[in-house]
């Protein structure tokens, strides 16, 4: 009886161990389901994460030409405001004065917008009221003799310099505005770039109509 009694139990404990096992197994698989649910969507997580920290065109992507095109282009655009403020009281013709207004009123913003991608960028931009003799040789910018003689000029014969002037000076821009087109990476400044040159493409034409009827 004793023998029966202690085998009873031993078969008792062992199916109670075993039990317990089983539960432990499966609270086990439970937490590694729930974990491994956590971890997957953790790893999937990741991958997301991954996925947006490094898209193939993050915001803000930007190349050597980009970077050149801000830094030509705020002293080409700086010259050109000098150009109009001039007009204000040397031009004889209400249109020219007109035109010399919209000009300030376009490139000044576009200045500081490309001052602001180059602070962003972490490059240095030109400071404003420099001398521009170092950048004669960009497109269209006027050498000091041209803008000397401009600054003497009065009445019809200001507005014919002031024309002749930056119809070459707003090709130059386009022109670079194109080379932008062409192999910059920034959409914001390939987009700038678009509107340079449909802006000053159309006060080309306009300029020329104007020294026509002089």
């Amino acid at each position: 009886m004793i023998t029966r009694t202690l085998t009873r139990r031993a078969a008792l404990a062992t199916a109670a161990v075993t039990s317990a096992l089983v539960l432990a197994a499966c609270g086990g698989n439970s937490d590694d389901n729930g974990d491994g649910g956590t971890g997957h969507t953790g790893h999937t997580g990741h991958g997301a994460s991954a996925g947006s920290a490094t898209p193939s065109a993050p915001a803000g992507a930007h190349n050597a030409q980009d970077v050149a095109f801000a830094q030509g282009m705020i002293p080409h655009h700086q010259q050109a405001l000098e150009m109009a403020e001039l007009a204000a009281d040397r031009a004889s013709s209400t249109r020219v004065k007109d035109l010399a207004a919209r000009i300030e009123k376009a490139q000044g913003p576009e200045i500081r917008t490309l001052t602001g991608w180059l602070k962003t960028w972490g490059e240095q931009a030109p400071m404003a009221g420099m001398d521009h003799s170092g950048h004669t040789g960009m497109s269209g910018m006027m050498s000091d003799a041209d803008m000397a003689t401009l600054k003497k000029a009065t009445g019809r014969d200001f507005d014919n310099r002031f024309l002749s002037l930056m119809v070459e000076h707003h090709q130059g821009a386009v022109e670079m505005a194109t080379t932008e087109k062409r192999k910059g990476r920034s959409s914001d400044a390939k987009a700038m770039a678009d509107a340079i040159i449909t802006a000053q493409d159309a006060e080309i034409k306009e300029m020329k109509r104007l020294l026509g009827a002089k």
